[in-house]
């Protein structure tokens, strides 16, 4: 149950659960991938006349790959969600939810989708520590290594020119001296 009737909130507060489907229509265009459905609980109340309040929870996982390695990734999602509901069709606080005028009942699901849309990372990892992919052959850092050399950024090149002529070391820790 994922609406409740405004007018069994006169009878005090209600508690809300339920689950959503991951291929609900509600999720198309969210810009990532439900591992599983999403549980919702909760209880809504009647704050002041004409406005309503949800606290609650919601808990499902994410598909995501690795922005660094690009291995599939499960994310799991659980927070808590505070949610201010009003009638008041003037309402100036965006971070209020306006019932529509006549409306006999007030409607989660926005709230699901806008809460589960802030809490998905838009970049994912799959550890902190992933090394990720070699730039130069793609071999995957965390499960072997490579005798690749790092390659230079070109707009670093004429400092490299003078670590080089002055002797120091370059980039791979070999010594460079300068041939009089």
């Amino acid at each position: 149950m994922l609406s409740v009737q405004i007018g069994a909130l006169d009878r005090g507060p209600v508690e809300v659960s339920g689950i959503v489907a991951c291929d609900d229509p509600l999720f198309d265009g969210v810009g990532f991938e439900l591992g599983e459905s999403v549980r919702v609980s909760g209880r809504l109340s009647g704050a002041t006349v004409g406005r309503f309040y949800w606290k609650g929870r919601i808990a499902t996982t994410v598909r995501a790959t690795c922005r660094r390695c690009l291995v599939a990734t499960a994310l799991g999602i659980d927070v808590r969600v505070d949610a201010m509901f009003t009638d008041s069709q003037d309402a100036e606080d965006p971070s209020e939810y306006v019932v529509p005028q006549g409306a006999g009942l007030i409607d989660l699901r926005e709230v699901i989708r806008e809460e589960l849309i802030l809490a998905t990372r838009q970049f994912v990892l799959c550890r902190e520590d992933c090394n990720g992919l070699c730039q130069t052959c793609g071999i995957d850092l965390n499960l072997h290594s490579c005798d690749c050399r790092p390659s230079l950024d070109p707009r670093w090149s004429a400092l490299e020119t003078m670590k080089t002529e002055s002797g120091e070391q370059d980039y791979n820790g070999s010594s460079q001296e300068k041939n009089l």
